[in-house]
């Protein structure tokens, strides 16, 4: 479930996603301070629940929800406000909720359990770039049969959908260690690993494969370094980037100072 939390007050936003964590952990969970920057994100993606602070400046709470509506009549809208005043007007775009401040956990749980429109549970894959490489299947780790196979999964993730041949691909995941012959034949375990065990889970769309080559359909992989790359500069996303990508693997440290430079650039 994606669900994005808008207050343009800085603690206020942080207070209420540390609620939505709690609440809902196995959730992705955005931030945004600015209307512009949530319809942007919107425009890209689907969210599930959007709690949206009514008193904004600029635009305010009912007027981007309506603007919400409009790219997703079906999005469950849940208003935050101290005053009861809007209450009419918010429920007259068709809110799914409404929570007077404070809000709490309690509010949150039993507003997410009346939800307007019914959230559409599929098996989501999503990818975590940022700290230790990680694949997640419906919020649990997906296991592979060799280790090896999801550095080699990593390893495509981070060449954004490039076919990736296999020279190159071993030149990565053994860089300097000798024995090419035998690299080709694990390479080939860990490709035929790779495919039946994101197949065996209807994730066939993941990947893009030709003779001696293969890559990922960057579209069909949800991944944070991915919209870190998409979103830049939006309040929701660019603090992704903590500092820490695929710290596992040594390779991954050329895209870590790649990230590391534009951070720099950007301050």
């Amino acid at each position: 479930m994606l669900i994005l939390a808008v207050d343009d007050e800085k603690l206020e936003l942080e207070a209420l996603m540390s609620i939505l964590v709690k609440a809902e952990p196995k959730s992705e969970i955005r931030g945004f301070r600015r209307a512009e920057d949530t319809i942007a994100f919107a425009e890209d993606k689907r969210p599930d629940v959007v709690f949206l602070d009514i008193e904004m400046k600029k635009m305010n709470g009912v007027d981007l929800g309506q603007r919400l509506m409009e790219l997703h009549p079906d999005i469950n809208l849940i208003f935050t406000t101290g005053y009861s005043r809007y209450a009419l007007k918010a429920f007259g775009i068709a809110a799914s909720g409404y929570i007077l401040k404070p809000v709490t956990l309690d509010k949150v749980k039993r507003e997410m359990e009346h939800l307007r429109f019914a959230v559409q549970e599929e098996k989501r894959l999503y990818v975590r770039a940022f700290g230790d490489f990680e694949v997640y299947l419906d919020g649990k780790p997906l296991k592979f049969r060799y280790q090896k196979t999801k550095e080699l999964f990593a390893y495509l993730v981070d060449r954004k959908g490039a076919i990736c041949k296999n020279d190159e691909i071993m030149e990565a995941l053994w860089e300097g260690t000798e024995g090419e012959n035998n690299h080709i034949s694990y390479l080939k375990n860990l490709r035929t690993d790779l495919i039946s065990t994101l197949s065996e889970h209807g994730l066939n769309g993941c990947l893009c494969r030709m003779y001696g080559g293969i890559g990922v359909v960057r579209e069909n992989i949800q991944c944070d370094y991915y919209d870190y790359l998409d979103h830049q500069g939006t309040e929701g996303v660019k603090k992704l980037f903590k500092g820490e990508y695929m710290s596992q693997y040594s390779w991954g440290e050329y895209t870590l100072a790649s990230l590391e430079f534009n951070e720099d650039g950007e301050s």
